[in-house]
């Protein structure tokens, strides 16, 4: 009698790796599609704004004492208003500090105007994923809200007030705001703050520069305590996300 042959048995572990999701299906990542070459230059620009405000972080107190102009000119509000102080006692170099503070500070807000452009409220709801419920119901109504008062929303990313300047640029990005209007209103509104803050260190004056005087002699010990802080935070960020891989995984 001769034998059939055997069916051939499914291909499981081919059927398992075309089930596989690619690299850029993931929900931690803003696209929805392959990433492009505007998507992956765009991701590698938000990634350099995270490395320069980390390696800021600790640097700020050291040029604060060091070179008061240079973190004015950088676009960082106490160099503002500790130059303001100086030109009240006759430092001359205070408006050169004005126009250069208020172009640095909006130099990296076109990645989020870009990011929002690009990938729409994705990038929000990659931010947000993590935050508390009450967070991502206050950054939702911040992104409506900047998308219905464009001009007022970028104004008041420049006030000292604690708002989510990247979820705003990003949305007016999303909205469609043109990138002249975007840079225009963002330069203007940090022209305004930035003579504020260095009128606010005008009229404190000479008291503002004996007091950055005598921190200028502690400004190394600043700067360890704000390094071995952030490796403190993340210790503990990384042994909180280890313990809820263990717990995870029982």
């Amino acid at each position: 009698m001769t034998s059939q042959p055997a069916p051939d048995a499914p291909d499981d572990a081919g059927a398992s790796a075309s089930a596989e999701p690619e690299w850029w299906d993931n929900p931690a990542l803003p696209w929805r599609h392959k990433p492009e070459r505007a998507d992956i230059l765009c991701m590698s620009a938000m990634s350099i704004v995270a490395i320069y405000s980390l390696v800021m972080l600790p640097l700020r107190p050291v040029i604060l004492g060091l070179a008061p102009h240079l973190l004015g000119s950088l676009g960082y509000r106490t160099g503002l208003v500790l130059v303001g102080a100086l030109a009240a006692v006759g430092d001359r170099w205070w408006p050169l500090v004005l126009v250069l503070g208020s172009l640095m500070a909006i130099k990296f807000d076109w990645v989020y105007w870009w990011a929002g452009r690009l990938w729409g409220r994705n990038i929000m709801n990659v931010w947000a994923a993590n935050k508390s419920p009450r967070t991502q119901r206050r950054w939702e109504k911040i992104w409506d809200g900047a998308r219905r008062f464009e001009t007022l929303a970028i104004f008041v990313t420049f006030l000292p007030v604690p708002l989510p300047a990247g979820v705003i640029y990003a949305a007016l990005g999303a909205a469609g705001t043109k990138l002249w209007k975007f840079l225009t209103v963002g330069f203007l509104s940090a022209l305004v703050t930035t003579a504020g803050y260095m009128a606010l260190g005008y009229w404190i004056g000479e008291p503002a520069v004996q007091a950055v005087d005598t921190y200028g002699r502690y400004l190394w010990y600043v700067s360890i305590a704000i390094l071995v802080g952030m490796l403190a935070v993340f210790w503990y960020r990384q042994k909180k996300a280890d313990a809820a891989v263990s717990t995870q995984e029982r």
